[in-house]
């Protein structure tokens, strides 16, 4: 048989290499639901204990709102569990519309098309508005999906270096005979937590003729003064012409995504973008719930101002502690260690002390990078900062790393 002994030996030596490698990337278990403090089960088996959330994206605190929850059971009573089929049979219920148009409201965008998650709204993307006489052009540092959307699509593919619009202009120069252009970038970064000039590229774009599209996962709900997203924050909201976004971080954290934007690129997705056409519909529970999640944004600003003012506390004190992080303003915050193994034994150690964090290194960041990467909410509270904080000061002494830059930090440990 093809799956023999020698090829499992084969696979299983490949994971035992990753494992020695410091690269493993360990099991672990939520006994509780999101929140700023979760009951956690790590190592696989020692049984569970409570301790403070710091690597979710449940950035406005909604993942277990009660009045999302009430939501969901309201939804989930009238409108059943599942819809047994994809959206243009019989998957659309009038609240499908309805979150549509909500989004649409809220992003500020002329339409928008729901998909099961945001990794399938840019795998349908692409392959939908673009063809082969068509160029895209992407910040080479976006998120994977964006990746994996652009390569199902006959379009040519090209990179700028990481928000350098001095490159960009050299790339839309460089491919001003293609019919069309399609400039791709993430609006908030997910690993280094910086913003992708938006006004910039909104710029160069009118100036070559070029479209638009930020991915803004890591934006959408806290970003710009009411939370809609890096066009707002940047003052262009009527200038981008394609959104993708995720309802599963700061939006509730449940499921689903979504393509917000012109209408006739919109209409294009419902016609061709495969995902939606071959996808189950979002679940109404999801999106009963995420209407409510829109109306709380839309309502108050309150949640978005309390993680503006934890990340800036977070920020000012885990500087003063002597770690060594990414500057910025958003809620992700990357602690730098640049060693894979360091990046995972302190992740262990900051355990021990109550607080959940992961190690990020290769593949999921560049080699070398290795971090972790913390992520405030607005279910924080000042006291889980501190403690956060004072136990990455304890960790970081106990490492030797306590006011190190990368070349003390590289010199201790290596890449």
């Amino acid at each position: 048989m093809a799956y023999s002994d020698a090829v499992r030996a084969e696979f299983a030596g490949e994971i035992e290499g990753i494992r020695e490698k410091g690269l493993y990337k360990e099991k672990r278990f939520i006994w509780s639901s999101q929140g700023a403090e979760i009951d956690v089960e790590f190592p696989e088996g020692a049984g569970h204990a409570k301790a403070l959330n710091f690597c979710a994206n449940n950035y406005l605190g909604l993942s277990s709102h009660p009045d999302v929850i009430a939501a969901a059971h309201e939804t989930l009573d009238d409108r059943g569990y599942g819809m047994s089929s994809v959206r243009f049979i019989c998957g659309t219920q009038d609240i499908h519309r309805e979150l549509q148009d909500r989004v649409s409201e809220f992003l500020g965008m002329e339409a928008t098309l729901l998909f099961p998650s945001c990794m399938d709204a840019n795998a349908g993307v692409f392959e939908a508005v673009l063809g082969a006489d068509d160029v895209i052009i992407a910040d080479r540092l976006i998120h994977a999906s964006l990746v994996d959307g652009i390569r199902l699509c006959s379009a040519q593919y090209d990179t700028f270096k990481h928000m350098d619009m001095k490159h960009l202009r050299k790339k839309l120069e460089l491919h001003s005979d293609k019919r069309r252009t399609l400039v791709v970038t993430d609006g908030v970064f997910s690993m280094d937590g910086d913003l992708a000039p938006i006004d910039e590229m909104c710029d160069l774009c009118d100036e070559y003729g070029a479209m638009l599209l930020v991915d803004d996962s890591h934006a959408s709900g806290f970003i710009g003064p009411k939370g809609r997203g890096t066009h707002e924050h940047f003052g262009v909201m009527d200038r981008v012409d394609i959104i993708t976004t995720t309802f599963g971080k700061a939006l509730g954290g449940a499921s689903g995504g979504c393509v917000s934007g012109r209408r006739e690129l919109v209409e294009l997705c419902r016609q061709k973008a495969r995902p939606y056409l071959f996808s189950n519909s979002l679940a109404p529970v999801i999106v009963g719930a995420t209407i409510r999640v829109i109306e709380l944004l839309s309502s108050s600003t309150e949640r978005r101002d309390k993680l503006e003012k934890n990340t800036a506390y977070f920020r000012e004190q885990i500087t003063a502690a002597g770690l060594n992080i990414r500057e910025g303003e958003t809620p992700i915050v990357p602690v730098m260690l640049y060693n894979a193994k360091l990046a995972n034994d302190m992740a262990r150690d900051m355990y021990a002390e109550g607080i959940y964090v992961i190690g990020f290194f290769f593949p999921v960041v560049p080699a070398g990078q290795a971090r972790i990467r913390v992520q405030l909410s607005a279910a924080h509270e000042k006291e889980h900062i501190d403690k956060c904080v004072e136990a990455f000061r304890k960790v970081g002494e106990k490492y030797g790393i306590l006011g190190l830059d990368k070349k003390g930090i590289v010199d201790k440990y290596g890449l």
